[in-house]
């Protein structure tokens, strides 16, 4: 365990990086479970858009969203019971190398390093459609290891809006050979795709995934500010496949 370890009361508080955890070993007498610090869930910011139909932005071609019910206690049913139908790419979701790397890395085989850890979060001004390489100079991001950009789709609540929406902000390919280049671990953006819509290639796709730094998709920043944090974004683990949607959380550091 790198860090260093000190006591508090009865738990032990374990310094790693930017993250306290702080553990109760004694088991109280109302449960012999072990009792996590509020420290560690509080302040994290929910970074995940919600999965509706009625308000979920589905790309152009991609599988519909379907939620149902097979059985519901509001309706008299014993308990209740959903089924969900939609594309691996709705909403909040990870891409794994296999996207666009015939041997890529399947979802349940991308590693845990690169989807937890410090992040830092950069506004593309509204009128900024394509993210390339002269305007991401004008930020501050080298030597950071996970890069999210926080674009025109935030600005205008596009990752609430079941519309699909062409004209997002996407990372052109010289901009992701530069992230690529840098040695950032993950990239992620707040609409459902990284890439220009109608691209003749997939270019930042093949840069990005061809170094096997995942892609986070469909990102719900329109109450994040600009800055450094904390970030958490698990996949669904899906056996041999190219992408899940995930559940991310932010937490400023």
């Amino acid at each position: 365990m790198v860090g260093q370890k000190r006591r508090i009361g009865r738990g032990w508080t374990i310094g790693g990086g930017a993250l306290l955890v702080a553990v109760a070993c004694t088991p109280t007498p109302q449960s012999s479970s072990v009792v996590i610090s509020d420290s560690i869930s509080s302040g994290w910011i929910d970074a995940t858009a919600t999965l509706d139909p009625a308000t979920t932005p589905v790309y152009e071609g991609d599988a519909p969203m379907k939620f149902d019910f097979l059985k519901d206690m509001r309706k008299g049913d014993g308990f209740t019971l959903s089924v969900y139908s939609m594309g691996a790419h709705s909403g909040t979701h990870i891409d794994a190398p296999m996207h666009f790397v015939r041997d890529g890395a399947t979802i349940d085989r991308v590693p845990l390093e690169p989807l937890i850890g410090p992040a830092r979060v950069i506004d593309i001004p509204d009128g900024v459609q394509a993210i390339n390489a002269a305007e991401l100079g004008r930020h501050d991001w080298k030597g950071v290891p996970r890069v999210l950009f926080r674009t025109r789709s935030s600005l205008r609540g596009w990752m609430s809006s079941s519309t699909f929406h062409r004209d997002f902000a996407y990372i052109a390919p010289d901009a992701a050979q530069l992230l690529a280049d840098a040695g950032v671990r993950l990239v992620g953006v707040d609409y459902i795709s990284a890439e220009q819509f109608s691209a003749p290639a997939p270019m930042t796709h093949r840069i990005l995934l061809g170094k096997g730094i995942p892609i986070v998709e469909g990102l719900s920043l329109e109450h994040v500010s600009a800055g450094d944090y904390d970030l958490i974004v698990l996949p669904i683990k899906v056996a041999g496949h190219e992408g899940a949607p995930a559940r991310a959380v932010l937490r400023k550091r």
